[in-house]
């Protein structure tokens, strides 16, 4: 018994030495940093207490991103989850071309986010986008996609959607593929509609895989930052700024290390929470299958 558990320490050692040194680490060093009034680290520090989690909380700015943040994560998952599950029933069923449809249809989630926003930048130009050219063809007026404080944060959550709703398609498509062909059949015999299938039984046997897509694209969406950092910079104004954007400028043009590292460790118990919100979802699901 010995030998293999010291075979496992071995083993674990140099993944947990990493882990600690990269993460550990990290994240308890922000935790610290928070309590203090600093420019960099430690050095000429001053304690302050709770007074930067009392500032942030009154800060009008960091409400405003943190609103942002909430409603770009709730149009972004809302909207990918609900085109990723009508993409899924539409190819779900074989016809000629699928081969050649769902390459296609994935193709814009293996693009690096530079690429993306750069393709999206060339659309979005008021004088020479496609999506302006396409206005000018029915006659209506162009519009300041990236510009508009009204449109800024809809112009992300589109380029968002464009990238990552084909992970939500292939975990929904993974989904149908997993329904037994008799559950239909079934269905069928009983004279039910397509319709009726589609609420009664696709849908309800759908849920713990729409789930896992909208936990998974909540947590990431919460966290966006190369998005808006590529394509507004948190403008016009502070109508695109999320929580990443805040703490970016906090700590790497303000140089306000401590009330950054405290926005951090608000993102970071957010993050936690939806985290565990995963997990859980995760052990649940394996026991259910146990």
């Amino acid at each position: 018994m010995k030998r293999p558990r010291l075979a496992s320490i071995l083993l674990l050692g140099p993944a947990s030495v990493l882990f600690a040194l990269l993460t550990i680490y990290p994240l308890g060093r922000v935790f610290i940093l928070s309590f203090f009034m600093t420019e960099y680290g430690f050095e000429g520090a001053k304690f302050v207490g709770s007074e930067n989690y009392q500032y942030l909380l009154s800060d009008s700015f960091f409400q405003q991103a943190t609103w942002n943040t909430i409603s770009f994560t709730l149009m972004a998952t809302i909207s990918e989850v609900a085109l990723g599950l009508m993409l899924a029933l539409m190819v779900s069923r074989r016809f000629p071309g699928r081969w050649l449809v769902i390459p296609t249809l994935i193709a814009p989630f293996v693009l690096s986010t530079m690429v993306v926003t750069a393709i999206w930048r060339a659309w979005f130009h008021y004088d020479f986008g496609y999506l302006n050219n396409l206005l000018r063809a029915v006659s209506l007026s162009p519009v300041e996609w990236l510009f508009d404080p009204n449109l800024a944060m809809i112009s992300l959550v589109l380029v968002d959607l464009w990238q990552t709703a084909p992970l939500t398609f292939l975990i929904l498509l993974a989904g149908l593929q997993s329904i037994q062909p008799e559950t239909y059949e079934a269905a069928r015999m009983d004279g039910a509609s397509p319709s009726q299938v589609l609420i009664t039984i696709t849908l309800p046997l759908l849920v713990p895989h729409i789930l896992l897509a909208a936990l998974l694209r909540s947590i990431d969406s919460f966290k966006i930052f190369d998005k808006v950092y590529a394509l507004t910079g948190g403008g016009p104004g502070m109508a695109t700024e999320t929580l990443s954007m805040y703490v970016y400028k906090l700590g790497f043009k303000f140089f306000d290390v401590g009330l950054a590292s405290t926005a951090a460790v608000v993102m970071i118990v957010v993050a936690g929470i939806l985290a565990a919100i995963y997990a859980v979802y995760i052990i649940r699901g394996r026991s259910r299958v146990a």
